[in-house]
C-alpha cells in the first residue's frame, strides 16, 4: 500500500468510517493471518485471535499516530502477536520445553542451505516445533526481540530463552536437512 493510500484509509479509520475498517481487513487479514498462524495451530483459535486483534484495533485506533509508510501494518501486526501470545500464555498447557527435553546440540557451523525450499515448507517445519521452541523462535527471528524481552514477555529466565531459541534453531536444520533428504531420495515400494 502506497504511502498516501495509506495515511488517507488511517484517517478513515479514525473516522470509524465501516468501508475503511473493510478495507484494512481486506489488504491485511491474509498476512496477519499467516503472522497468527506462526504462532498458534488450531485454525479456530487463529481465527478468534484475529477476531480479537480486530475488535482491539477498532478499539484503540484513536490511540494510533501515523508515523510513515508502514506504521500502520507495523501497528496492525504487534496487535496480532501481543493477541497471539495473550492466547498461548492463557493455554493452560502452555510451557516451554524443558531443559530434560531431548535434542541433540548439533553444531551449527553452516546455515542450513534454504534453497529450493518453498517459504510454505519452511513456515510448516517452524510450525513443528514443539510449542515453547516455536514461541521464542519467533519472538527473536521474526519480531526482533531480545532473549530479555522474550524472558520478561514469556515470563521465563533470559538464559532459558537463549536455550530454547538455540534449541529451536537445531531442530529447524535438522528437520531442514531430513526434508532435503526425503525429497532427493527416488520413491520405492
Amino acid at each position: 500500500m502506497e504511502e498516501n493510500q495509506e495515511q488517507i484509509l488511517v484517517s478513515r479509520l479514525l473516522q470509524k468510517e465501516e468501508a475503511a475498517w473493510k478495507e484494512l481487513f481486506e489488504v491485511y487479514s491474509g498476512s496477519l493471518t499467516y503472522v497468527c498462524s506462526r504462532y498458534i495451530l488450531d485454525r479456530e483459535d487463529v481465527h478468534d485471535v484475529l477476531q480479537n486483534s480486530f475488535v482491539l484495533m477498532f478499539r484503540s485506533i484513536a490511540s494510533f499516530e501515523y508515523r510513515g509508510k508502514g506504521s500502520l501494518k507495523a501497528w496492525i501486526t504487534k496487535i496480532v502477536v501481543n493477541e497471539s501470545l495473550k492466547h498461548i500464555r492463557k493455554n493452560p498447557d502452555f510451557k516451554t520445553v524443558g531443559e530434560d527435553f531431548e535434542i541433540a546440540d548439533e553444531p551449527q557451523d553452516d546455515e542450513p542451505d534454504l534453497r529450493e525450499i518453498s517459504q510454505q515448507m519452511i513456515m510448516e517445519l517452524i510450525r513443528s516445533l514443539p510449542e515453547g521452541y516455536r514461541t521464542v523462535f519467533n519472538l527473536f527471528v521474526f519480531e526482533e526481540k531480545s532473549h530479555k524481552e522474550i524472558a520478561e514477555i514469556l515470563g521465563i529466565a533470559e538464559n532459558s530463552s537463549t536455550s530454547q531459541f538455540h534449541r529451536a534453531k537445531s531442530m529447524l536444520a535438522r528437520k531442514i536437512k531430513e526434508y532435503k533428504m526425503s525429497k532427493a531420495m527416488p520413491y520405492e515400494r
